[in-house]
């Protein structure tokens, strides 16, 4: 009887989350590399999607349209687009104080990419934009990370003259920047991963190839955890982790639960790749299947999935809700730029 009861309590978990999944509209244009962050405004959970490249896969359609998603009614709402002369990819988001913030990233043209150093405050409740400080070191690709809802973290990340080391960290209440102890390891960007209750854990991304030949990056296998400083948010203790679980190495999408204290994985790419979804090195890059985490109680690693349909890559993060991991846009197989909102179990398959 034990057991039939828990098999009707999976049943109905799984179905509620088909459910949810099959009543949340797509976003209104396809789009991949965008920022996406969530806020509860008004008692009610909003997920936001910023910037990022369309279809096209050209500097040309490269947007700076936003989107907010109401949790409740699964639909999707245009919002005030972020300013700048120009939409970005490689933009990082995350949420302070009852407001939104965008950092960075990079404005694409025919000649390449360039970091910008702007920084976005989105006030949810007037639907307006404010210009805040600027980033000391413009940077795209970083993992972001917020601590005791002041602190945001950008941790590494591609400059317009290398890939840093850099931990840049904005504080929301005074409006000023400072550094934090660097990265120990190898310079990457389009690296994944949080900060969950004080713990920075990230994984990957793509490094200067160490043989200084054509592919210019090549994908990195680090992952490293930092645990931040309770009297001093300046100070992090870094520490190696042993290899995650799967292959992909580049742009995976990477969140944080501080209820689970757990930070979550999903897709990605073993091929390091520009804008368009082809590779460094000419071949077209693929997603991988792959979904999973770190569990900080544990300090180890958790396969939720090594066969996720339908998977995606080219994410600058998830979104860790009650009901899942979600994933907001992206690139599919064939380097497809989706418009899809999937909803991912937080749970090891089978279980």
């Amino acid at each position: 009887m034990k057991k039939l009861c828990v098999l009707s309590f999976l049943l109905l978990l799984f179905s509620g989350l088909l459910v949810a999944q099959s009543t949340v509209d797509p976003l209104p244009d396809p789009v991949s590399n965008n920022a996406v962050a969530m806020l509860k405004v008004r008692g009610q959970l909003l997920l936001y999607s910023f910037m990022g490249i369309g279809a096209k896969k050209t500097a040309d359609a490269v947007t700076n349209t936003a989107f907010s998603l109401d949790a409740k009614e699964g639909t999707w709402a245009a919002i005030h687009a972020v300013p700048g002369t120009a939409g970005r990819i490689g933009a990082m988001a995350a949420s302070v104080r009852d407001e939104l913030l965008v950092f960075g990233g990079y404005v694409v043209d025919a000649q390449g990419s360039m970091a910008v150093p702007d920084v976005g405050l989105y006030e949810p409740a007037r639907d307006r934009w404010f210009r805040e400080a600027d980033i000391p070191l413009a940077v795209g690709d970083s993992v972001v990370g917020v601590y005791r809802d002041r602190y945001v973290y950008l941790v590494g990340g591609r400059s317009n003259a290398d890939l840093v080391s850099n931990v840049q960290v904005y504080d929301a209440e005074k409006e000023k920047w400072s550094q934090a102890t660097p990265i120990p390891g190898t310079p990457v960007f389009g690296h994944a991963g949080a900060l969950v209750d004080g713990t920075i854990v990230y994984v990957d991304g793509a490094r200067k190839n160490p043989s200084g030949n054509v592919p210019r990056y090549v994908a990195s296998d680090e992952c490293w955890m930092g645990k931040i400083d309770h009297h001093d948010p300046s100070k992090i203790q870094w520490s190696k982790l042993p290899n995650h679980p799967g292959t992909a190495r580049f742009r995976i999408a990477g969140g944080g639960s501080d209820k689970d204290q757990k930070v979550y994985f999903a897709g990605g790419s073993d091929n390091p790749y520009s804008f368009n979804g082809i590779g460094y090195d000419g071949k077209p890059s693929e997603p991988s299947p792959v979904t999973f985490d770190f569990n900080l109680h544990t300090g180890k690693w958790e396969t939720i999935n090594e066969n996720t349909p339908d998977p995606t890559m080219d994410h600058r993060g998830l979104l860790v809700t009650h009901e899942g991991l979600v994933l907001i846009g992206g690139m599919e197989k064939d380097q497809k730029v989706t418009a899809q909102v999937v909803l991912l179990s937080k749970e090891p398959k089978g279980k």
